[in-house]
């Protein structure tokens, strides 16, 4: 294990501690898990595009034509 300093405004250190101690768990702990998560995610998500890219390349996923824009696809 290596210890790392982090910053955080004094409202979150003080709802980090009540969320880990109701899950029975320290900060650090908190953040590892969050951290393992988002890398988990991360490779969980680069393994899902690479074989959405393998089916679009071997015909087996069409893409169509894109018909619109960013701002009409966000706007509300």
């Amino acid at each position: 294990m290596s210890n790392i300093t982090l910053t955080m405004p004094p409202d979150l250190v003080r709802q980090a501690r009540v969320l880990a101690a109701q899950r029975d768990t320290s900060v650090s702990g908190l953040v590892s898990a969050l951290l393992e998560s988002a890398l988990g995610e991360s490779a969980d998500n680069e393994t899902i595009w690479a074989r959405e890219q393998s089916a679009m390349a071997a015909g087996l996923m069409e893409v169509g034509e894109v018909t619109w824009s960013r701002d009409e696809v966000h706007s509300r």
